[in-house]
């Protein structure tokens, strides 16, 4: 497996910066209890996670790795409320998202969770502005203006705000939709591999931006990505094999990520 994007600093991209893990005094940010997920049933059943127990703190940067059928991806979507689970609790901060009916999902997704996927989906007709406060207009409140300006000098976008998606680059639109999703204020944002169709450049600038909105803003990231050196921005790596979870990283390195990929066999 190789590594998609090249570290800013030459090796691992947070050294010297990162904390020694996840931070404990804080409950969690998002919390899997004995979780599973079934798809199908009888012999055609496919046990995409099997009882995951794993909690995200509040305020770190998590990446959530493993081979392909691992479940990663599965495990990301029930922990945002995107899909059911078979078994088991998901809680974001004190809320059950397992025991939510519909309109409490939508609800929970759109004042309380933000998401960052590997297509921008950012409306064409809409500038970079408008896209960034589409959801709080969406959800009928007024952003708030110092925290606006703030997540806009951290992601570098002041002096492209009034440019169509058309007129800006992969890197500045994935940037214009982390914007959107930190705008809101949410107590958690789910990245599903946010640098999947970024080069190397915008990847790095991208990653960069997430892991700042963490450092500066104490924003809580779970990402899935396959990439050893996008994981390496994280403070904490979660890995997953057969839909459980195997092992973890602190303080991630791209070849301590490869190497703990390599043994799981991706």
């Amino acid at each position: 497996m190789t590594s998609t994007f090249a570290s800013p600093h030459g090796g691992n991209p947070a050294a010297g910066s990162h904390p020694a893990g996840p931070r404990t005094a804080a409950p969690p940010a998002v919390e899997a209890l004995e979780v599973s997920k079934v798809y199908g049933a009888g012999d055609a059943a496919v046990h995409a996670l099997r009882g995951v127990d794993v909690a995200f703190a509040t305020g770190a940067f998590t990446a959530i790795m493993g081979p392909s059928g691992s479940g990663k991806s599965t495990l990301m979507h029930c922990l945002a409320g995107l899909d059911t689970v078979s078994g088991g609790r998901v809680m974001i901060g004190d809320a059950e998202v397992t025991a939510m009916n519909d309109k409490q999902l939508t609800l929970l997704r759109r004042d309380r969770v933000g998401f960052i996927f590997q297509a921008f989906n950012l409306l064409p007709t809409l500038t970079a502005e408008q896209n960034i406060l589409l959801p709080l207009e969406l959800a009928g409140r007024r952003p708030h203006q110092q925290w606006f300006d703030q997540v806009i000098d951290v992601v570098g976008l002041r002096d492209r705000l009034g440019h169509r998606p058309s007129e800006l680059s992969g890197g500045q639109q994935q940037r214009v939709a982390c914007a959107r999703a930190l705008v809101a204020q949410p107590e958690v944002i789910f990245a599903d591999e946010p640098t999947g169709n970024l080069d190397s450049r915008s990847g790095a600038e991208v990653l960069g931006f997430l892991r700042s909105s963490v450092r500066e803003m104490g924003q809580t990231i779970v990402m899935v990505t396959h990439d050893p050196v996008a994981a390496s921005y994280a403070d904490r790596v979660v890995f997953l094999r057969d839909g459980e979870i195997v092992t973890e990283l602190h303080r991630p390195t791209p070849d301590t990520v490869l190497d703990r990929l390599k043994s799981l066999g991706a």
